[in-house]
């Protein structure tokens, strides 16, 4: 069963040269962004992989702190993009 765990994990980790390629040519802040929450996704997901394969509860606490962080980007994101969209609007 580990060699699955494992297996998943390194897919997983694959799928982050598809996201990389997006965080370089992405033509929008946004796009940038979703690949970046793709990053905080995956990085849980691969963690939790880990910890089951292992039994290392430890790892399960750093998924959970990575999802907090993840979720705190986002809305930071949505917030700085918010303000300026308001910004702009006000000075026109």
């Amino acid at each position: 069963m580990q060699t699955l765990y494992f297996t998943l994990a390194l897919f997983l980790l694959l799928n982050l040269v598809a996201g990389m390629w997006r965080v370089l040519r992405g033509p929008t802040a946004a796009d940038r962004m979703l690949a970046a929450q793709l990053f905080g996704t995956t990085s849980v997901a691969v963690l939790l992989l880990l910890a089951q394969a292992t039994d290392k509860a430890a790892l399960r606490d750093v998924a959970l702190v990575f999802a907090l962080l993840a979720a705190v980007t986002a809305i930071a994101f949505v917030r700085r993009a918010w303000s300026d969209r308001e910004t702009k609007r006000d000075a026109e």
